[in-house]
């Protein structure tokens, strides 16, 4: 198969893929014309056969990190010997492998002094599939967090907490009471499949519980399996009883891991080999209708579609979204996932980890910048990607796409009834920390009621299964923390998102969520003096690796220098396109002047759509002659 794609000009481009089809008559070839809009930063594909990716199917010379991987003895040395020593930080090499157990070393910036050694600490993150936290372990997260961290917690947009200012010797004991208080950090960062996302809330009708078990099983069947013998090892004293539980179906899905093209060819770690994926791996999954999870950013988006009884039908299928990139490194983009096709239920499983394996053995390891599934798919075409799938790892039905309607972004704010007598309640919270009064008074509610917790990818939190005798006392106590009305929220501050940056994260250049209440602050007192009382999907991060999806934004704020951002616009409220790129530095006393002509003419223009198309009406080039010249 090969393909070739020409550039019109204005973001159009023709694909042209030739070559042989499962479904040519006779064998005959055949050709296949896609016309596709290709976003600004996002390059057309290079005309010809796109097969110079180092890959393991290219049977290219492993790199240096590879070649780690591969030596590591499934993610254990040199990180176990490290963890016996007395140094306050781990190697570069058992810091990468420290990523697979669900952590990162980091330095506070702010505490570093000329002449002395950094202030080593680590950020610690739970794998928890749709964001379901029970009781005993978010109070033992919350005891961690006073007695061992920074006393804070915080919900990422992936539905997991994050836990920081762990000192390296506490790690042990930090990762091993998650363990035995039903928790796990396994698979949490690195070079592997991370979270699974699905919708938080804990409706018990419609698909919504079919989606949650799915979200489960594929955490369960993507999760590794040598390495989890390391990862006990170490953390637990090899506690055996620890391991992960998949389900009947997925524990016959797994045995398949050692068959066909699905096979790494390591019976120990049969599925990702002993150099696991190329780069980070993300699944979600979701329902018609609920784009919650922010489904096109996603390695594979599905989309579950359920019978009247509740029981799984089968699933949308969309691959090959992400949202990392790299500053001045033009090969680099933000790209929204392809629809693939539907699937049936009995299949989905098998779909899954075989999309994993296409990726293991096609995705450039030569490169890490360039080595996410959604360059293999841009590269070499989702024609190729189908067809490759279909051939070697996948053998059952792809049909056409199932209708869904219109994509909506939920938040599940305020109360909801959950079941015939259970409730839950919404609460936000502005980037996810959960500290102080409120982080108090949140335990205090968990323990006396056993409450289980739901992180939304919105990094708002949610209280289920509140009893309806309990509901009167969960709302006093709401109240007494200052929250007597958890559906209401500022304009701009209900969706808004920020990734922590400064001062640990090690890739940050500037402020994004320190800076967030500020910059929202601003906008809507702009808002309010142009007398516009429609809401902006704002988002915020510290540098270009998109840990807060700022692309999707209608209005999102980069990080490219101290207190200067790329400034994109033009996504929409229910996170269906991308945004582009409109300038490179804006510095962010110059937010509301910049932003004074687009937002007037919004206003002017009756501010009945979004001000995402209203950005995208206009037109490229009519905005640029709106914002100030670089």
């Amino acid at each position: 198969m090969r393909f070739a794609t020409v550039d019109l000009g204005k973001g159009a481009a023709v694909t042209v893929t030739a070559g042989l089809t499962s479904d040519s008559p006779d064998g005959l070839q055949q050709a296949q014309i896609r016309a596709t809009r290709t976003p600004v930063g996002v390059p057309p594909l290079v005309v010809g056969d796109q097969g110079a990716f180092a890959s393991l199917a290219s049977g290219s010379e492993r790199t240096k990190f590879e070649q780690l991987k591969a030596d590591s003895g499934y993610l254990k040395e040199p990180l176990a010997t490290e963890l016996a020593n007395d140094a306050h930080h781990f190697s570069d090499g058992a810091v990468q492998l420290l990523k697979f157990h669900g952590s990162y070393q980091q330095d506070n910036r702010e505490n570093r002094q000329k002449g002395k050694d950094k202030d080593w600490q680590m950020m610690l993150r739970l794998r928890s599939p749709g964001g379901r936290i029970p009781a005993s372990l978010f109070l033992a997260m919350d005891d961690l967090a006073d007695r061992l961290g920074n006393g804070t917690l915080r919900a990422t947009t992936r539905q997991a907490f994050q836990m920081h200012g762990v000192r390296k010797g506490n790690l042990k004991e930090v990762i091993g009471t998650i363990v035995r208080s039903m928790g796990s950090t396994l698979a949490a960062c690195g070079d592997i499949n991370r979270n699974v996302m699905a919708p938080a809330a804990p409706f018990e009708t419609g698909a919504y519980p079919a989606a949650r078990r799915l979200a489960d099983d594929i955490a369960d069947l993507l999760a590794p399996t040598a390495a989890e013998g390391s990862y006990l090892d170490l953390w637990v004293d090899g506690e055996l009883s620890y391991r992960i539980k998949p389900s009947a179906p997925v524990k016959k899905v797994r045995k398949r891991q050692l068959e066909g093209g699905v096979f790494s060819g390591d019976v120990n770690e049969p599925l990702y080999g002993s150099t696991y994926l190329p780069r980070k791996f993300k699944v979600a999954v979701t329902v018609p209708g609920d784009n919650s999870v922010d489904l096109l950013t996603q390695d594979i988006g599905l989309v579950a579609f359920a019978y009247p009884n509740g029981k799984l039908r089968g699933c949308n299928v969309y691959v090959g979204g992400g949202m990392g990139r790299t500053h001045n490194k033009e090969e680099t983009f933000a790209r929204t996932a392809d629809p693939l096709g539907y699937v049936a239920a009995e299949h989905v499983l098998d779909l899954v980890q075989a999309i994993a394996a296409v990726q293991r053995d096609h995705g450039d390891r030569q490169q890490r910048r360039h080595s996410r599934m959604k360059y293999l798919i841009h590269g070499r075409g989702i024609a190729w990607f189908k067809t490759e799938l279909t051939g070697r790892y996948f053998q059952h039905p792809l049909k056409a796409l199932q209708k869904e309607p219109t994509n909506k972004l939920l938040d599940y704010l305020g109360w909801h009834r959950q079941g015939p007598s259970t409730w839950f309640v919404g609460l936000p919270v502005l980037s996810g920390r959960v500290s102080g009064a409120f982080k108090a008074g949140l335990r205090q509610m968990v323990d006396t009621y056993q409450l289980e917790i739901r992180l939304t990818p919105n990094q708002d939190l949610l209280l289920c299964n509140i009893g309806t005798s309990q509901k009167a006392s969960v709302r006093a106590a709401l109240a007494a923390l200052g929250i007597d009305n958890p559906g209401e929220t500022s304009l701009l501050a209900r969706h808004a998102l920020a990734c922590p940056a400064l001062p640990l994260c090690g890739l940050a250049v500037t402020e994004a969520e320190r800076g967030l209440p500020a910059i929202l602050e601003r906008l809507e007192s702009q808002l309010r003096q142009l007398q516009i009382d429609r809401s902006i999907l704002v988002r915020v991060t510290g540098c270009p690796n998109g840990c807060a999806r700022p692309y999707m934004a209608e209005l999102g704020l980069v990080g490219s220098g101290p207190n200067q951002y790329q400034l994109w616009l033009g996504g929409t409220p229910n996170l269906s396109r991308l945004a582009e790129p409109y300038l490179e530095r804006l510095n962010l006393d110059a937010l509301e002047t910049t932003l004074e002509p687009l937002l007037r003419g919004w206003g002017e223009a009756g501010g009945r759509g979004s001000f995402g198309d209203h950005i995208h009406s206009l037109g490229r080039e009519a905005v640029l002659a709106l914002l100030p010249k670089e």
